[in-house]
């Protein structure tokens, strides 16, 4: 038996467990893919909080494609949401109603979308897509580490042999519930904890580890034993940590009424309480949604999946304005995923079957909060097997928040996932863990103030590496990205195309290696 799958099958048995201000917890050893997304070796006191959608969640139930609604209705006349019913994200593109609360957080810059996430040559099964995505595999290729374990393998070399130590005297990862996620399992072992349900508890087992049987299955049994005794170090740092701090919002429900929250408000408690953990992993099961994914009568606006996403906003709503009641807001960032998303055409049980590509959704006041990409184009007379095609990888993603939240070198991160993925950005500029020394990136933008509907120019010269020329509101949203691409060396007169832009004040940024800079440009 391999020591990944001995720890899965017995772990809920044999791994200690305390009680924190009555919430059970549990520890199954130090997975390197959560020390990789922590990257413990730098200096840093960023968060990223992963929410897991488990089933195959709907994404055109969910991001709606306001500029296809005839093709929608006629993929979908059991199940669409009738169109007057959508909150309007931009002009083209809108979101559920059960998620207004999400729509607020659009509105106010805490919410950006990535449409169109999958990967190519999709695999349709719960379990292997499942894999595909904690592991950052391609769909042909099967890993037994996590796409964040890999790394950490590489910062914390020996683990848990001397965690935790003085420098690192805290959970690296924590996952809220009974099973630590294989988002963070390492070669060996999970560098995770489990802190468990809210609403059941472990037996706190005593530490030690006691002679085991001198055949595998006692070497393993050793190895948990250590895991338990390590635990009630770690226990200790998170009942410390959860004392020092306690929720303030008053937006969660009551508890066992939506798990998510209930899982969210304990993050936000130990971020606050100045827990180092990085990474938090927490899950909304639920999403396969096969039938009767809206009521066979009544508003298609209700039903399972409305109910659902209604706990993802209500959720994030009330863990944001805790992260913002705190103080702690701009510590945390937090993106949620699915296996994978439903065909475009609903069946006859007013429900969808698994498909490929879906919107993910990422949040807090870091994020770039803007739609990244166009709707996906629907087929005027879609068939039972199509799909949604990929726009970005799911490991774009990944990558891109790795690099601009933790600071992950892009050397590693190609190491990491065996290829280099194309960048998206999903936070602001500037919401780096840390920032590196820069220089100025001296251009001009010109005519300034530029006419609606019109070109600018900014002028620049290259030192020849990779170019990006953005535009921002003043919210800080990209609202255009003109260059994105290596430059030869020399002077570069380079078009942004102002079409569809407001009139009003931007900031235009010129990025290339470590020189940045931004200018200011008036649209009239």
């Amino acid at each position: 038996m391999k020591r990944r799958e001995f720890l899965q099958t017995t772990a809920a048995a044999t791994a200690g467990a305390a009680l924190l201000s009555g919430l059970p917890i549990g520890a199954y050893g130090y997975s390197p893919e959560l020390a990789a997304l922590t990257n413990a070796t730098t200096q840093s006191d960023k968060v990223l909080v992963i929410i897991q959608l488990q089933g195959g969640n709907d994404g055109l139930n969910m991001i709606i494609p306001l500029d296809q609604y005839p093709a929608l209705m006629a993929a979908r006349p059991n199940i669409a949401l009738a169109q007057n019913a959508v909150l309007p994200l931009t002009a083209a593109t809108g979101i559920h109603p059960a998620m207004a609360a999400l729509h607020n957080l659009y509105q106010n810059g805490q919410v950006g979308v990535v449409q169109s996430v999958g990967y190519p040559n999709p695999n349709f099964s719960h379990f292997r897509a499942t894999d595909i995505w904690t592991s950052g595999s391609d769909s042909n290729v099967t890993l037994t580490t996590g796409w964040a374990g890999r790394y950490l393998d590489d910062e914390f070399p020996g683990y848990p042999t001397g965690y935790p130590s003085t420098q690192s005297p805290d959970p690296l990862a924590i996952s809220i519930g009974s099973v630590v996620s294989n988002c963070v399992q390492g070669p060996t072992v999970n560098m995770g904890m489990a802190i468990a349900n809210t609403s059941s508890f472990y037996q706190l087992l005593s530490g030690g580890v006691d002679a085991a049987p001198n055949t595998p299955a006692g070497h393993e049994l050793t190895f948990i034993r250590q895991v338990v005794s390590q635990t009630q170090v770690y226990t200790t740092t998170i009942q410390a940590a959860a004392r020092r701090a306690q929720n303030l919002s008053p937006l969660y429900p009551t508890a066992g009424q939506n798990t998510l929250a209930d899982q969210l408000k304990i993050v936000a408690q130990l971020v606050a309480g100045g827990l180092s953990t990085r990474i938090y992993v927490c899950t909304l099961g639920g999403f396969d949604t096969h039938t009767l994914q809206v009521p066979a009568t009544g508003s298609t606006s209700t039903g399972t999946h409305a109910a659902l996403l209604g706990k993802i906003a209500e959720a994030v709503n009330a863990f944001q304005d805790d992260l913002r009641r705190l103080s702690v807001q701009d510590r945390v960032v937090g993106m949620t995923f699915s296996e994978f998303g439903r065909r475009i055409r609903a069946n006859s049980g007013y429900g969808t079957d698994h498909g490929a590509a879906a919107p993910l959704l990422v949040f807090g006041t870091k994020v770039n909060p803007i739609v990244h990409g166009p709707n996906p184009t629907l087929p005027a007379n879609a068939g039972v097997n199509d799909n949604i095609a990929m726009q970005y990888d799911f490991r774009s993603v990944y990558t891109s928040i790795l690099q601009d939240w933790f600071q992950v070198a892009p050397a590693t991160l190609t190491q990491l996932f065996g290829q280099s993925f194309p960048y998206v950005p999903v936070l602001r500029a500037g919401a780096l863990a840390t920032t590196p020394a820069t220089e100025a990136a001296n251009f001009t933008v010109f005519p300034n103030p530029a006419a609606r509907d019109g070109i600018a120019t900014v002028a620049y010269e290259s030192t020849g590496a990779h170019v990006q020329v953005v535009l921002l509101d003043t919210l800080g949203r990209e609202v255009r990205r003109a260059v994105d691409r290596v430059l030869p060396r020399g002077p570069q007169q380079l078009p942004v195309d102002l079409s569809g832009l407001a009139a009003g004040a931007y900031y235009c940024q010129v990025r290339e290696a470590v020189r940045s800079g931004s200018r200011i440009l008036v649209i009239q």
